[in-house]
């Protein structure tokens, strides 16, 4: 569009001289000549320095006064490095100053590395998604009461995906001698009270010797099945004083992993004899694969019953390639059901249909045959509490176990090679057959659904994921997450076969985990040398989008592809839900609606665009791009297709 001409243009130099000319003629009076007001003092525009001034300016600055010892936020350190934590995700902070600067200049800032992030919720994240790649715990710190409540969402993440993450939290106990203001502001009797709901375990060290044992204390709390976060408060008057010279001085305890439950023998046996005797088992799984040999267990204990299996996606516990490989569904026709490690067997054996019946509440119904037993191995029953819901509805259990799942299946399956009589084998062998056939045909129809609108645009979610595996095939790839609400398709059509090629959600459904946890498992992939690949979804990276700064920051390659939904769908299909259970439906939805595309589409970027198609090339071209770093630069330097720069795809 061509602007209008917008009259003379003015010299800048010439209208400077003239304001300036104007300004002295309007200051000069008749009866005081030119002479007089040139012989006035100047007034200098700065004054000289005093002698006082000038000397403190100039001068050697006076020597601080210096603590003696050794700092007890040195000993600290001694003690976090005796564990083998590599990373420090967290937002800088002053109540934690101490063990900051011990960890920088004392620890080399090395074992573990401090990563800066701009927010605490990213920083728990970043070391949820960290763990699920790497298989160690990563530690953060925030900054007394309000740092933690940033964490909280983070923590419950953690705590509902059974994940390890020690978190530390700076707090100035004594009220004597904390400075005023701000610090007090954010100090508390209890800092840890704001997640003991959704901790494992938490302390508060009141001396060198109590930090030293609650630190491996808490970190063999959360390595030990099942995995959860634990919280240490950490007094700044602590950190910051010296060593005691006098007196017995502290020691480290030495860490001694502790071994998982396994499930009762006579519990194991009587879980076999049912399997055994089973005319149509089928095994569930959610978070079971706590490691690769997880796995592994799985597919021999389904192979030797030629059981089907459901993998509910908390972990990868279960090849999707393999013919015994099956949907939800499945569950309908068992005559046994063994869960492992499940989040909620009551609605893998139930449904709830949300409608308007029952006064709104909705209306229940069974998965499953009436005589069905129920098998469950779960150690997450020796960690139950009772505020937070995260325990799920009740569920009768046949046969129930308080253990690890992983730990238990090799006496599972030692027991189910006895209990399986020679004349089952061959009606064992007509199941897998069965089987073989029932995947084969599922394969086909979840293809044909996938290329309905394959062409379509804006894009369809089959499409996008489809490209984005096209993309990255060629690479030892990692879906480190999958946020965007793309019908489950990377489940339903990628060759998932290795542990690492899915990491599950985020345990808590908290918006804001995909982005952090996605940049976590990206740093443990980089170190292994493996392709980080995310399907973000933008709500979800709103939340927190600072941590693409520590991506590129700290050199972490990430191919994150942005699924545009463009709106909160959540909130507008369940607005739309109830106007029509509420006889509303043509105002409340289409305001909802209307509300939602407006404030999306008034980001950063300004309004939305039109539709675009998804440019699979480019999404090539970033894989060869990172395939030739790692080959050429070693696997350490971010690939092109970085986080901060993932295709946009408007869906």
């Amino acid at each position: 569009m061509a602007r209008k001409d917008p009259g003379p243009k003015a010299d800048r130099r010439r209208f400077l001289t003239g304001v300036v000319a104007a300004g002295a003629a309007t200051a000069m009076t008749p009866v005081r000549s030119a002479d007089v007001a040139a012989q006035a003092p100047r007034v200098p525009s700065a004054l000289p320095p005093s002698m006082h001034v000038a000397q403190a300016e100039t001068g050697t600055p006076r020597e601080l006064a210096r603590v003696k010892g050794i700092p007890g936020s040195d000993f600290m350190v001694d003690v976090i490095k005796t564990l083998g934590i590599k990373y420090l995700p967290a937002n800088c902070a002053s109540s934690y100053r101490a063990i900051h600067e011990s960890l920088i200049n004392y620890g080399g800032n090395r074992m573990p590395e401090f990563l800066t992030c701009m927010h605490e919720e990213s920083a728990v994240g970043m070391a949820h998604g960290y763990f699920k790649v790497a298989g160690k715990p990563l530690m953060t710190l925030c900054h007394g009461t309000v740092g933690l409540q940033h964490a909280t969402m983070g923590i419950y993440n953690a705590w509902c995906d059974r994940v390890p993450v020690i978190v530390v939290g700076g707090n100035d106990l004594d009220a004597a001698t904390r400075p005023p203001g701000v610090p007090t502001f954010h100090s508390a009797q209890d800092i840890n009270a704001l997640v003991r709901d959704f901790t494992k375990w938490d302390d508060t060290p009141v001396s060198l010797q109590h930090f030293s044992q609650s630190f491996v204390r808490a970190y063999k709390i959360a390595m030990t099945p099942p995995y959860g976060p634990v919280m240490i408060s950490l007094d700044a008057g602590l950190q910051q004083e010296p060593m005691k010279e006098h007196g017995e001085k502290p020691y480290i305890p030495r860490y001694v992993p502790t071994a998982p439950p396994q499930g009762d023998s006579g519990a194991v046996k009587e879980a076999a004899r049912l399997l055994a005797g089973a005319q149509n088992p089928v095994i569930v799984a959610d978070r079971a694969a706590r490691t690769p040999n997880g796995m592994t267990l799985l597919v021999q204990l389904a192979e030797l019953l030629q059981a089907r299996v459901i993998d509910q996606g908390g972990r990868m516990n279960f090849p999707r390639t393999h013919y015994l490989s099956a949907p939800p569904a499945a569950v309908s026709g068992a005559d046994v059901i063994i869960g492992l490690e499940l989040s909620d067997f009551w609605a893998t054996v139930n449904a709830y249909t949300d409608n308007a019946m029952k006064e709104g509440i909705g209306t229940n119904s069974t998965r499953i045959k009436r005589d069905a037993k129920l098998i469950s191995i779960s150690s997450v029953d020796l960690n139950t509490k009772a505020n937070y819901q995260d325990f799920q509805r009740f569920q009768v259990i046949d046969v129930q176990m308080a253990a690890d799942a992983e730990a238990t299946l090799p006496a599972l399956i030692e027991a189910v090679k006895s209990a399986i009589p020679n004349e089952r084998k061959a009606a064992i062998a007509q199941r897998g057959e069965a089987a073989r056939k029932a995947y084969a045909e599922g394969q086909e129809r979840t293809r044909q659904a996938a290329a309905l609108g394959w062409d379509a645009s804006p894009v369809s979610t089959a499409r996008l994921c489809m490209e984005v595996y096209g993309a990255v095939k060629g690479l030892d790839w990692s879906l480190v997450a999958s946020e965007g609400n793309v019908s489950n398709w990377p489940n339903r059509l990628w060759p998932l076969e290795k542990y690492h090629h899915w990491l599950g959600r985020s345990g808590g459904y908290g918006v804001g985990y995909g982005a952090p946890a996605s940049v976590g498992a990206a740093l443990a992939n980089r170190d292994l040398g493996r392709f980080s690949v995310s399907i973000q979804s933008d709500g979800d990276l709103m939340y927190a989008p600072g941590v693409l700064w520590t991506a590129a920051k700290h050199k972490i390659p990430l191919l994150a592809v942005m699924h545009n939904n463009r709106g909160y769908h959540q909130e507008v299909m369940h607005v739309q839900r109830l106007s029509n259970f509420r006889n509303r439906a043509d105002q409340g939805p289409g305001a909802a609606r209307s509300r939602a595309a407006r404030g999306r589409q008034g980001g950063a970027g300004g309004a939305a665009g039109p539709a675009q198609r998804l440019d699979a090339a480019a999404l090539r071209r970033r894989a060869h791009a990172y395939r030739s770093s790692a080959s050429d630069r070693g696997h350490r330097r971010p690939a092109r297709g970085s986080a901060r720069r993932g295709r946009r795809v408007r869906r």
